[in-house]
């Protein structure tokens, strides 16, 4: 708890940190049966705040009212002009910035963006850039897992077009965290045993309680899950419940990425709807498709053209 307030107090004297801490004292957190706090349920993080602090706000870490109303209003213009009808349709990326107007959910480096690059980081990042990326890729073998519905895009959570939301379990022994999105379940023991060693999907991830805080530490990735275009050679997460907020704070360490680790701070609001199936599978053509088209362009491929 204490470490969030002092992330929270360098970000700016214009968030209201006595509200914040007002709230942390004067509500009790809700606790297990066995005494740990309630993490439990489904968590909505949609926010309109981007993750990186964009050029136009250099230098601000907190946006004015003003601002940030003109930012929203200019996103809902550009999406209601630009966008597909089928985009209109089922992205959800919801309707503001955070609360206290952060230009950022970077909070850490204080540019509120990335750390400089290292040598050869570009080049890594497009090796696994799929057909999801801003740039576009060269042949089909750069298509990665996404494409093919396997993995998520629920990892960390970063507010992205849809399907923002998180479910949380809990026993004395474990936390499991199902992301809406492709329905991907992360099983995380909090019995204090040493990991592993062997390359996972998700990591081997290990949690323990530092007050009210759960803290999932994860390294060991196998190479496979892109996570933010990239995969971290260790992933530090928190979760620190006040009220019906949730607290979410991850630190990437990538050395192969990135000159020095980055934070983000991404709040979550606690929601009464469902989860829904993201059924990635069914009526996905579009690999089919790319597949058939490179092998049509391909003169050394067999079959007719």
């Amino acid at each position: 708890m204490r470490r969030l307030l002092v992330i929270l107090a360098a970000v700016g004297p214009v968030l209201s940190l006595s509200g914040i801490a007002a709230e942390a004292q004067t509500t009790a957190t809700p606790r297990t049966p066995w005494g740990a706090p309630d993490l439990g349920g489904i968590w909505d993080y949609r926010s309109l705040t981007p993750l990186a602090r964009q050029d136009m706000h250099r230098g601000q870490p907190v946006l004015s009212e003003e601002q940030a109303e003109a930012y929203v209003r200019n996103l809902q213009d550009a999406r209601a002009r630009f966008a597909p009808p089928f985009q209109r349709a089922f992205v959800d990326r919801g309707a503001d910035v955070v609360a206290d107007r952060r230009s950022s959910l970077i909070i850490d480096p204080p540019t509120g963006r990335y750390p400089p690059p290292v040598l050869g980081a570009t080049a890594r990042a497009r090796a696994s850039i799929g057909s999801y990326a801003d740039q576009p890729f060269a042949t089909y073998a750069q298509l990665n897992l996404l494409d093919r519905c396997i993995g998520t895009i629920g990892f960390p959570l970063v507010p992205g077009p849809y399907n923002n939301n998180v479910q949380i379990f809990q026993t004395p022994a474990l936390v499991a965290i199902l992301a809406e999105s492709m329905h991907f379940v992360r099983i995380i023991p909090l019995d204090g045993l040493p990991r592993s060693g062997l390359p996972q999907f998700s990591g081997d991830g290990r949690g323990h309680w530092e007050d009210d805080t759960l803290v999932v530490e994860s390294a060991n990735f196998d190479g496979e899950l892109a996570m933010l275009g990239v995969e971290p050679e260790r992933l530090v997460e928190r979760f620190t419940r006040m009220g019906d907020t949730l607290h979410y704070e991850f630190t990437v360490t990538d050395p192969q990425m990135w000159a020095t680790p980055w934070t983000a701070l991404v709040p979550m609001t606690r929601s009464q709807a469902p989860l829904f199936e993201y059924a990635c599978h069914e009526g996905n053509v579009s690999l089919t498709h790319m597949l058939e088209t490179a092998r049509a362009l391909d003169p050394s491929s067999p079959g007719p053209r």
